[in-house]
């Protein structure tokens, strides 16, 4: 184990399927550097390894430390579902030079350490990518995957789910300025054309494919607040498949009232947030209690690092973190 010094510093990364992010802390909490970049999911961005190893490195640059100063990196990744993707995760972290601990978990673990502060509760990430985390009052991490559930409400699965509807003639007159969004998106002046192109399989190449039907979420999301009923369709079933994941982890809960964050641009959504929170309190036997989260994901890695060190969570290092915008929500 590295020797606590004043020189001593712990990292947190957020590795998500669109962006890297990457924080520097001293050891009461005091940020000392903050880096962005692309996704860190093998499955989503063929730059993963250089966005990952190429966060870490300026985080470091950036903080006036060294590789060997560092005690500790937590990072949460996106795509790590089980045990068969640690070769790949540990690969992107394996930076030359970088010798401390590593705590590597799925993404939404450290959403939950950020949002709950590892309290007992329910985590629901829908951005890029969708899953739903419950740490139960015996601390046991479920997961709706261990179901076999998933919420097909990524942003990508709007996107295909209302070229579908539109493409199958599933409109009417509220739907004119979504449908005139999604053509300009793909550079269309028709539906005969989306049909064509559509026929053709849009984008021979999945990640690219995937890409651009998850740019088409913003505005699937905001036309539904604006009243288009396809996009009501499209994103009330995925409400209610996310409301389905958060109600059968929450049978696991021994108490009546189960607090949840949320992260993704999806769910934090104007539409999404106030249409789950309908859904949520019909015909359930628990009360959800929807908690803003105290941190952000990063911030979340950082906090399992200090936990990992037996450094305790004071009001004063917490206090530290909230001081810099990166740590917030």
């Amino acid at each position: 184990m590295t020797e606590l010094t004043t020189k001593t510093f712990l990292l947190g990364m957020d590795g998500g399927g669109t962006h890297t992010r990457v924080l520097a802390a001293d050891l009461a909490g005091n940020v000392l550097a903050y880096v962005e970049k692309g996704g860190s999911s093998i499955h989503k961005d063929d730059r993963a390894r250089e966005n990952v190893q190429g966060a870490i490195l300026e985080a470091v640059a950036l903080s006036g430390r060294t590789l060997d100063q560092a005690a500790s990196l937590t990072a949460g990744m996106a795509g790590y579902d089980s045990e068969s993707d640690l070769p790949w995760v540990r690969g992107l972290t394996d930076v030359e030079g970088l010798s401390c601990p590593r705590q590597l978990v799925n993404d939404a673990v450290v959403a939950h350490s950020g949002a709950l502060l590892s309290e007992p509760g329910i985590m629901v990430i829908s951005g890029t990518g969708s899953i739903i985390l419950a740490v139960t009052d015996d601390n046991r991490h479920i997961r709706n995957y261990d179901l076999h559930h998933y919420s097909a409400s990524a942003a990508r699965f709007l996107g295909y789910d209302a070229t579908y509807e539109a493409l199958a003639g599933n409109l009417d007159e509220s739907d004119a300025d979504l449908i005139t969004g999604m053509l300009d998106h793909w550079g269309l002046e028709t539906l005969e054309s989306y049909s064509e192109l559509a026929c053709a399989g849009f984008i021979p190449d999945t990640k690219a494919r995937n890409k651009k039907f998850g740019e088409l979420a913003p505005l699937i999301t905001g036309e539904a607040v604006r009243g288009s009923r396809l996009a009501r369709t499209v994103c009330d079933r995925a409400v209610h498949q996310i409301s389905v994941g958060i109600k059968l982890l929450g049978s696991r809960f021994n108490g009546e009232t189960v607090s949840v964050a949320a992260a993704g641009s999806v769910v934090n959504s104007p539409y999404f947030k106030q249409k789950l929170a309908e859904k949520l309190n019909v015909g359930n036997r628990k009360t959800y209690r929807w908690q803003p989260p105290a941190f952000s994901p990063a911030a979340g890695a950082l906090l399992m690092g200090y936990r990992s060190l037996d450094i305790p969570m004071t009001e004063e290092l917490l206090d530290n973190l909230r001081r810099h915008p990166a740590c917030g929500c």
